[in-house]
């Protein structure tokens, strides 16, 4: 992976930055790549999502709508969409999660901006993109059935699983009409600091899967992190504060809230799972706990009995990676 993509010079080279330094960058779990282009002062960061595997065209329909409306994604310098290559601003090094691990006395103050920003997102029309309804729900919940059961060796009722998820999921549909513009991977590793400290302006990166739905999805993504941990009490005082800021007075916005929590984890054990079976990242297995302790939470509350029963019925306790006994 250190050989740089076909392509690369060419594009660059139409693109202004054909004397720039190319520096690669980490990659995510999908088949993009990156990388840093500096030059002197100046850098830009260059994504290549190649096709088929990957198709720049909704990152870049939401960057645009995103800062149409006066949030922070990144301007776009230069694109090429039939070969995957996008070159944008860059953000810097600031991410959230990594100004946390150095700074955790900010925390607090760095998870009010993050909330805030979803309250500035929740008071916007709802961006022109494809709805998160019941069939992505339940497509997505899925997942953990589809791959997390079977690499343990167990045979379960995946009809009943289905059939829970719609008795659960159902009845938030109507409340999340005309619905809101869902980043859907909005967390502390995708969140960039701008100003280099805690409640600085926030940029936002790898919202390419962007659907309309329901406000309390970006809420769970933050506050249930799948790579950070978030203290229950500190995941109850910010959502206090997105209701207060957002005006949300809906008594069955923490119910849905635990709805989407239990679907969104379910979903990220599968996810997870998959990664390492299918394409050989094994680092993200270690995630799976923390992931597993926040659906317990969830199921916990009374508007996921449902979908608790199945688990209780379906997955023996010493296989629930939140009990510590987890391996795959």
């Amino acid at each position: 992976m250190n050989e740089l993509p076909q392509g690369l010079s060419d594009f660059i080279t139409q693109a202004g930055w054909a004397d720039a330094q190319v520096q690669p960058l980490p990659g995510d779990a999908s088949f993009r790549r990156y990388f840093r282009m500096v030059r002197g002062d100046e850098s830009a960061m260059l994504m290549h999502a190649p096709p088929p595997h990957e198709d720049p065209a909704p990152f870049l329909q939401v960057a645009h709508w995103l800062n149409h409306h006066g949030m922070r994604a990144p301007a776009i310098l230069a694109e090429d969409v039939a070969q995957g290559w996008v070159l944008t601003e860059d953000f810097g090094n600031d991410r959230m999660r990594d100004w946390l691990d150095e700074n955790p006395h900010d925390e607090r103050a760095a998870y009010e901006a993050a909330v805030e920003a979803l309250a500035v997102l929740y008071c916007l029309p709802p961006g022109p993109f494809a709805p998160y309804d019941m069939a992505v729900y339940s497509r997505e919940a899925a997942l953990l059935t589809e791959w997390f059961c079977p690499a343990q060796g167990i045979v379960v009722d995946a009809d009943g699983y289905a059939a829970a998820w719609e008795e659960v999921i159902r009845p938030l549909l109507a409340r999340q009409q005309p619905g809101v513009t869902v980043l859907r991977d909005y967390h502390a590793e995708n969140i960039m600091l701008l100003g280099g400290r805690a409640g600085a302006p926030q940029g936002l990166i790898d919202f390419q899967d962007a659907l309309v739905g329901h406000p309390a999805y970006d809420l769970v993504s933050l506050l249930q992190d799948a790579r950070r941990d978030v203290a229950p009490e500190l995941e109850a005082e910010m959502l206090s504060h997105y209701a207060a800021v957002a005006g949300v007075r809906n008594d069955d916005f923490l119910a849905d809230y635990a709805r989407l929590g239990a679907q969104r984890n379910a979903k990220i054990v599968g996810i997870f799972t998959r990664l390492n079976a299918r394409d050989g990242k094994p680092r993200y297995l270690a995630m799976i706990p923390r992931v597993w302790a926040a659906l317990e939470r969830d199921l916990a509350h009374p508007a996921l009995a449902p979908v608790a029963r199945w688990f209780d019925a379906n997955i023996p306790d010493d296989l629930r990676a939140a009990n510590g006994a987890f391996s795959l």
